[in-house]
């Protein structure tokens, strides 16, 4: 290493992220002086928005939090009236809330790893010049995107803020052809999905070596791949109560980010696919299995670029276990649900209360909690975003990344490179993950 090294990295937003986030480096004679990752989106304020809202207002309101995750949204805020108000779903509607989330996760994550991610692994700017020098694999990627979202309008009424899914069941439900036509289309998908990983085996060694081994937190259950059940699970072989989901989060702030940071056991801990994947690898379907052994990752895994390989592994699962469950659908028959017992049976318990709701959304673990008053309007709310849990982890590795990168006597441009490789990994949705905003000195006159 050359100890007079002297650079500055300054990244004022990084590309292809939702939202904006700068990367903040300063090295002084081969030392790190300055390593920051830093948040300066401007809040939300959505916890307050849905204050003195009636409890079947809620959800239609928290899904606008994030357009890419707007079902998980949606059915954690649910998950969180319906515990509030001790409503149980039938086993009919909770398989119907897992078609919808697989959908997501399927048009999420084809969307982050072959329109975000994919650049960085063939070394191109941009999906356009992916597009223009892959054609081929660029339609590819388009089908399977496409039938995500074809996906989420049959079962939720629209690609994206669901409407026909709601407290205690739906208002409508796809027909046996419809359902039976969308089996057919996912089965064809996975000539397509083949063609991708192919690809993405091809360029696996561009996915950089790095090593930081951290806590993993996400759902966990005995019965499946956790994404709509579960309690709270750290990789540190901890179960947690999700009522305690607080002490667990543990947020705070920092000076250079108007988002909440989170840590539990250790100083940071991530959530997402491969926190997913390193925590639930014992109920991964078996095309998804076959496929991370073909794309090389084992668990548990503690390189964070590998998040982007945990997300096509996912996908298969998605694929796989929505063919299983529209078959058991169709087996058992549709059965059709009163609109009005449905609506009935929140009316009939509308009470003070206070619940919450958990779901795994693309970016991980998603945490809605409502207190409501005895007319059913919520008087106070609190959501947990997946990338406020992965903020301090990034804050972490890149405080390794970059004097690891330095060792290795990589140039300036290299080591901008892997840190936005670095933040690009999480798949970062910055904006969602905004709560707070301080004034300061400011003079109103």
């Amino acid at each position: 290493m050359h100890n007079n090294k002297n650079m500055e990295i300054h990244v004022e937003n990084v590309t292809r992220v939702e939202g904006h986030g700068i990367i903040d480096v300063e090295i002084k004679n081969g030392e790190v002086t300055k390593c920051l990752w830093k948040i300066p989106e401007t809040a939300r304020f959505f916890e307050a928005m849905v204050r003195g809202r009636r409890y079947d207002e809620i959800a239609g309101i928290t899904s606008r939090v994030c357009g890419i995750c707007s079902i998980g949204h949606h059915t954690a805020s649910q998950k969180a009236t319906e515990n509030a108000f001790g409503i149980t779903i039938s086993p009919q509607t909770e398989k119907f809330r897992k078609l919808l989330m697989h959908a997501e996760n399927f048009q999420s994550h084809i969307l982050h790893t072959l329109y975000l991610v994919l650049p960085d692994l063939l070394g191109m700017k941009s999906v356009v010049e992916v597009a223009m020098a892959c054609p081929e694999e660029a339609k590819i990627v388009t089908r399977l995107h496409g039938l995500g979202n074809e996906m989420s309008a049959l079962i939720g009424g629209r690609a994206t803020h669901p409407i026909t899914s709601i407290i205690g069941g739906f208002t409508k439900l796809p027909s046996e052809k419809e359902l039976a036509d969308m089996r057919k289309k996912l089965l064809n998908s996975l000539n397509d999905y083949f063609a991708i990983v192919e690809l993405l085996g091809k360029i696996a060694e561009k996915i950089p070596v790095f090593t930081r081994e951290t806590e993993y937190i996400s759902l966990k259950n005995n019965t499946d791949y956790a994404i709509l059940n579960g309690n709270l699970y750290s990789s540190d072989n901890e179960f947690y109560n999700n009522a305690d989901y607080r002490n667990v989060m543990n947020e705070f702030c920092v000076p250079h980010s108007t988002a909440k940071f989170t840590k539990n056991l250790r100083a940071s801990f991530m959530v997402g696919a491969l926190a997913r994947f390193n925590n639930n690898y014992a109920m991964i379907r078996p095309l998804a299995r076959s496929i991370a052994e073909k794309l090389g990752l084992k668990a548990p895994c503690h390189n964070p670029f590998m998040n982007s390989v945990a997300q096509v592994i996912e996908t298969a699962h998605s694929i796989e276990d929505s063919i299983v469950l529209i078959q058991e659908i169709l087996e058992e028959g549709i059965k059709k649900e009163c609109l009005r017992d449905i609506y009935g049976k929140a009316d009939a318990v509308i009470k003070a209360g206070e619940g919450i709701g958990m779901v795994e959304v693309p970016r991980g673990l998603l945490i809605h909690n409502y207190k409501y008053d005895e007319k059913g309007k919520v008087i106070e709310a609190n959501c947990v975003i997946p990338t406020n849990m992965n903020h301090w982890n990034i804050q972490h590795d890149l405080e390794k990344l970059v004097p690891e990168l330095l060792a290795q006597e990589k140039t300036k441009e290299e080591i901008q490179l892997a840190c936005e490789m670095n933040v690009r990994a999480y798949d970062p949705c910055i904006s969602c993950s905004v709560h707070e905003m301080r004034l300061v000195n400011m003079d109103w006159k």
